[in-house]
């Protein structure tokens, strides 16, 4: 709940509280007999039960459009979040094939080179012999 929030809260619940005490101190310093005064006190206190009933009304719809909103946006936040997680892991296991055949062809690549100077050194040595005999 943010500072505004809490400002305006304290504000209509000092209001209201103001109201009503500055209402039954005009009904007890009136003139009037006890039962004007009685009834007047009780057509008072409906009508601020009323009042208090509408701005707890309103209120809880607001903490309801809240909540609604965090929920909106938590779930954004997510599907975003799943979407990206989604995303790293199909290109980590991209880059874990590509590594793979990398390491293949490397290996091919290093049995053909040293297949080439096998038979390189056996044509060396062939050819040493030859030149011996």
């Amino acid at each position: 709940m943010s500072k505004e929030d809490n400002y305006t809260k304290g504000f209509l619940v000092g209001a209201l509280v103001g109201g009503a005490v500055g209402a039954i101190v005009a009904l007890l310093t009136a003139p009037k007999s006890g039962r004007e005064l009685r009834q007047d006190l009780a057509d008072r206190g409906e009508e601020l039960y009323g009042k208090a009933q509408s701005i707890l009304r309103r209120g809880e719809e607001q903490a309801e459009t809240y909540v609604n909103e965090g929920k909106v946006k938590a779930e954004g936040i997510v599907t975003t979040a799943r979407s990206r997680a989604e995303a790293l892991m199909s290109n980590a296991e991209q880059v874990l094939r590509d590594a793979r055949e990398r390491a293949q062809s490397l290996k091919e690549s290093v049995a053909t080179g040293t297949q080439k100077v096998a038979e390189a050194a056996r044509a060396g040595a062939d050819a040493f012999r030859s030149e011996l005999d």
